[in-house]
């Protein structure tokens, strides 16, 4: 629907010190699927329930088995709470992921649920039946209200079921696709993005990849790579500022991580998001949800704990440049009411960047 502008990396920027997968991707994680559904349709003035539309659904899919049957270890931490996330609960008691991961906007959170129920009822229709338990679909979200007619809830059991048919590994695309399609981040048009990284082999050659919905922070607040980008460009690059807003950050790993390592790796991607800027406002609904694809590994987990410094690290690092990429990758959008939210003066940062000696590497 809109075309994706090209990613930092393309554009000659070396963000962190670890090498990505050959996607930079979630989906460089052996098996991990990622599918869009993208909704846009009308312009001008917002009608409560009809229109403009500017929203969507992602999903990202940890294996192509049946995920209830062959659940992965996961779990969940909540950065600052003010969002409606559904199954982080169950998954963090429990330690298991059993359906995949559906994002969408706010007021959207109850279709795309159920859809996912549905989803999980046809290839498991012994679920609810006992012996069988019931089912725990996840489910993140951020508020697309300055673009879109949130109050319509146009994303449909259809649109997730789409998306689900249509998850594939290899590129994912960012941006203003999917659930990104009416999000903002740092004053500009946010989204979707996605970056990994390669662990040495002193660290087993593991992968570890993330992706956001990123929908937060102020434009003062940007950083990229330790440059002040959002002070620097001013008032004068993009139209009304975003207040507090929303992330979500899905990490997944192929490593043989406990549940307690995979905690204090997903914490980890909070200095991620902080390196771009992020505070975590009282406003905001900031969620991160992590699961390894290693099966068979119980609680056992890597059996040298010096080695999740490289683990952190990769967090750290895939994180800021997934959101960066979000920036990047996101082309102006007008929505309800005429509402813009232009992309990042790509020209400009990178002359700032330049200036930095950011540039390169």
């Amino acid at each position: 629907m809109y075309p994706a502008r090209p990613r930092a990396r393309e554009l000659g920027l070396r963000l962190g010190s670890l090498p990505p997968g050959p996607h930079n991707a979630i989906t460089d994680v052996a098996g991990v699927r990622v599918g869009h559904l993208t909704l846009v349709e009308g312009e001008g003035a917002l009608r409560p329930g009809r229109g403009p539309v500017r929203t969507g659904v992602t999903v990202i899919v940890p294996h192509p088995g049946n995920l209830f049957r062959e659940k992965v270890i996961a779990v969940a931490y909540v950065i600052n709470g003010f969002g409606k996330a559904t199954g982080l609960a169950q998954v963090e008691e429990m330690g298991t992921l059993e359906t995949p991961i559906a994002l969408t906007n706010t007021l959207n959170v109850g279709i795309v649920w159920d859809a996912l129920v549905s989803w999980m009822l046809d290839t498991n229709p012994d679920i609810g039946i006992a012996p069988v338990g019931t089912v725990n679909p996840v489910v993140g979200e951020c508020n697309d209200g300055f673009l879109n007619d949130i109050q319509g809830r146009h994303v449909r059991p259809e649109h997730v079921f789409a998306a689900l048919r249509q998850a594939r590994g290899g590129p994912v695309p960012e941006g203003a696709v999917g659930a990104g399609t009416g999000m903002s981040a740092f004053g500009f048009k946010g989204g979707i993005g996605t970056a990994s990284r390669v662990l040495p082999q002193a660290a087993g050659g593991a992968t570890v990849g993330v992706l956001v919905l990123a929908n937060f922070g102020r434009r003062d607040q940007l950083r990229i790579d330790g440059v002040p980008v959002g002070r620097l460009l001013g008032d004068r690059e993009a139209g009304p500022d975003h207040q507090d807003g929303s992330v979500i950050v899905v990490l997944a790993t192929d490593a043989p991580l406990s549940c307690r390592q995979l905690r204090r790796v997903l914490r980890r991607t909070t200095h991620g998001l902080a390196r771009t800027g992020s505070i975590a406002a009282s406003g905001s609904g900031d969620f991160a949800i992590g699961f390894s694809t290693c099966r068979g590994q119980g609680e056992r987990g890597l059996p040298d704990e010096a080695i999740l410094n490289h683990f952190f690290l990769a967090a750290v690092e895939a994180t800021e440049e997934a959101v960066i990429n979000a920036l990047f990758t996101a082309p102006t959008v007008v929505g309800r009411d005429g509402n813009v939210r232009y992309g990042l003066p790509v020209e400009r940062v990178l002359q700032f960047m330049q200036r930095y000696g950011r540039m390169g590497g």
